[in-house]
Order: C-alpha cells, then sequence, then structure tokens
C-alpha cells in the first residue's frame, strides 16, 4: 500500500521538520486517543489530542494535550489571557480548523489560532500529534512543533485527585 500523505506531513516536509508517520486501523468515526495510542504501541503521555475552543472575547485557541488527560477550562482560560473558555461544539470543528472531529491537528488549520501545549511535552523527546486525518498521526520533536505553530506551554490539564 503506497503511504498516503497527509497536508500536515506537506508542511512538516516543506518546513524541513522531521517526523515519523504513523497509521492506525479506523473506520470513519473518531477513535479515542487512548485507543489510537494503544493500537501505536505508544504511551499516551507522549500521543497529544487536538481540542479546540472559544475565549469569551470570542477568539479561537487551540489546546494540545495528552490523550489519557482532561483539558482545565480554568486554567487553558488563564494560559491565553481569557476570563473563561469554552469547548467549540463538534459541528463547528471543520468550519473553523478545515479538519474532522478525531483529525484535528495543530498544524496546518486554516487560520493559525494561538495555540498552547501542555507543559509536559517540555520533557519529551517526541510527541505525536494528529496529521490532520482520521487514522493517521505524526512523531515529531516538541520544540520543532512548537516553533512551527508559535504554540507556547502551561500546565492546561485537570489534577487528579
Amino acid at each position: 500500500m503506497a503511504e498516503q500523505k497527509t497536508n500536515v506531513m506537506r508542511i512538516l516536509e516543506q518546513k524541513k521538520i522531521k517526523y515519523i508517520p504513523h497509521e492506525y486501523p479506523h473506520g470513519d468515526e473518531p477513535v479515542d486517543g487512548v485507543t489510537v495510542a494503544a493500537s501505536l504501541g505508544q504511551d499516551p503521555a507522549k500521543v497529544f489530542k487536538t481540542l479546540v475552543a472559544r475565549g469569551a472575547s470570542k477568539k479561537i485557541y487551540v489546546f494540545d494535550i495528552p490523550v489519557a488527560e482532561e483539558l482545565d477550562l480554568k486554567k487553558a482560560a488563564k494560559a491565553v489571557g481569557e476570563k473563561s473558555i469554552a469547548m467549540i461544539h463538534v459541528k463547528e470543528i471543520t468550519e473553523l480548523t478545515g479538519y474532522v472531529r478525531g483529525g484535528c491537528s495543530p498544524i496546518g488549520t486554516k487560520k493559525q489560532y494561538p495555540t498552547v501545549i501542555h507543559n509536559s511535552c517540555e520533557t519529551l523527546d517526541t510527541m505525536t500529534v494528529s496529521a490532520g486525518k482520521i487514522g493517521f498521526q505524526v512523531e515529531l520533536d516538541p520544540k520543532e512543533l512548537l516553533k512551527l505553530i508559535r504554540g507556547t506551554t502551561a500546565d492546561i490539564i485537570t489534577e487528579v485527585l
């Protein structure tokens, strides 16, 4: 089977950023991130999901967190200087990002939104994010990703009790 290239992979190649493509079995429906990590044989702490939210100011933000974690809306709002934020409605994902639910990537969105990646990425050699299509992921250096998307890092996940 010929390797499928996604727009995310093309962008990374164009910017000369090294990445490892990963493919996992899938249907048309999104698969939860922990299942994706398991099917790739990767530690869920290294596989990040991309979430899109809207601030009280109506600005759109992108947050990437480890797949087994939950986004803390208060911490996320503080990280982007908003009074509050809320997740966008599923039906808005494609319109705002150009991606479908389950295939949303911080790379190559229709518009470059302010992006915050959970600060655990700072301790990783590589992290894995969606390649912009269900069934495809890219593994790359977090520092390269942050530079590419002009992202920042912060503690944006809920505390486990």
